[in-house]
């Protein structure tokens, strides 16, 4: 037992909630900014120049068939590099002993964290959306199915962010898995391209790529068109819901790279 009544869990919660809030406004230029100028030049390079060549993709323009996937990418990366960055800092000065040493449970601290690259991760996607507007016409199909699916993506990729962080010793472990695995897997992902366009062997691996489902689910809720089952999409965003935030939990309670 935590010893901490719901009222007293609900006000750590808010609190730590309200740190990661400051923090991303604190330093906005670094948090914010950065991945709005990014998208921009993805749709002008992709969108306008690569994307009039191309043509109609999935019954689309090319610039209204990959906004929802960059949407989608910065959402992924910014909800991950929001908690892998701030739990790791936690660690690297220290004071995340002083929330082990409280009464607060591994689940609210973890929860905390998370709803800190929630948070971080969908400002991003409406400043994007915002910028995407800007070069494409976006008329959402189903509002509830992007939401719900933008939502759950963020709370994936900000626990693989946390797990990142407790078994990072060093600031270079924290851009390993970003720059190796989380980015080819993006960009693998169907965010440029339907994987009906790939030969049958790579549309199978394809398939193993669970960026796949996140970023088509997100397509269909805003295009209607998607390469994947909805429901399959859905049973395997929840899965890794469910699955990453009780390995974190289960490293919370072990200690691992925080009481090494």
């Amino acid at each position: 037992m935590s010893g901490m009544s719901a009222a007293e869990q609900a006000t750590a919660l808010w609190t730590l909630v309200r740190k990661e809030y400051h923090r991303i406004l604190r330093i906005w230029v670094q948090t914010l900014v950065p991945p709005a100028i990014t998208m921009t030049l993805y749709f002008i390079i992709f969108g306008n120049l690569i994307g009039s060549r191309i043509g109609e993709m999935g019954g689309f323009s090319y610039m209204q068939y990959i906004a929802p996937g960059l949407i989608m990418m910065s959402v992924i990366t910014n909800s991950y590099g929001n908690v892998v960055s701030s739990f790791f800092g936690a660690k690297f000065g220290r004071h995340i002993e002083e929330m082990l040493v409280s009464p607060m449970p591994d689940w609210l601290i973890i929860a905390g964290h998370v709803a800190g690259g929630v948070m971080r991760g969908l400002c991003v996607g409406a400043l994007v959306t915002i910028v995407a507007l800007f070069f494409t016409d976006l008329d959402v199909k189903h509002p509830l199915i992007t939401v719900s699916v933008v939502l759950l993506t963020a709370i994936v990729f900000s626990l693989g962010g946390f797990l990142n962080a407790v078994f990072a010793k060093k600031f270079d472990d924290i851009s390993i898995v970003p720059t190796f695995i989380l980015t080819p897997l993006t960009y693998l992902g169907g965010v440029f391209y339907s994987i009906s366009l790939l030969p049958d062997f790579w549309e199978r691996v394809s398939m193993a790529n669970p960026i796949l489902y996140m970023v088509n689910a997100f397509r269909y809720g805003i295009l209607g068109v998607s390469d994947i089952g909805l429901g399959k999409a859905y049973l395997i965003i929840i899965t890794f819901v469910v699955a990453l935030f009780w390995f974190a939990l289960v490293l919370m309670k072990r200690g691992t790279g925080i009481r090494d």
